[in-house]
């Protein structure tokens, strides 16, 4: 586990309800290579606060490093959509690009 994680992991043991807590364990997660542990902490970062439109953009991104594209295109999607609403227009852009090139790369 690496020193960031552990970090993350100590602060989310003391707020285990604090999205921001979560979201960096998440990002952490993710930046160490543990996708699936990543896509875990982003669930639970979304479950805590929904229209989080970053937490949205990382469970995508760790749901395509597992390897996991349709539910990638699922969480892109919906995530557009919460950054629609919220107004968050940079998260909305970034999310499109990776879904256009999921989409591009993962075509039926």
């Amino acid at each position: 586990m690496s020193e960031k994680v552990a970090q993350f992991r100590e602060v989310v043991d003391l707020f285990p309800d604090d999205p921001v807590a979560r979201f960096g364990l998440a990002s952490a997660y993710l930046e160490a290579g543990s996708a699936e542990d990543a896509v875990r902490e982003f669930g639970e970062t979304l479950r805590l606060k929904p229209d989080y439109t970053a937490a949205h953009r990382g469970l995508g991104r760790a749901l395509e490093r597992a390897g996991r594209t349709a539910e990638a295109i699922a969480a892109y999607r919906t995530g557009i959509a919460v950054a629609v609403e919220t107004g968050d227009l940079q998260t909305k852009k970034e999310m499109e690009v990776f879904l256009r090139r999921l989409e591009k790369h993962h075509a039926p």
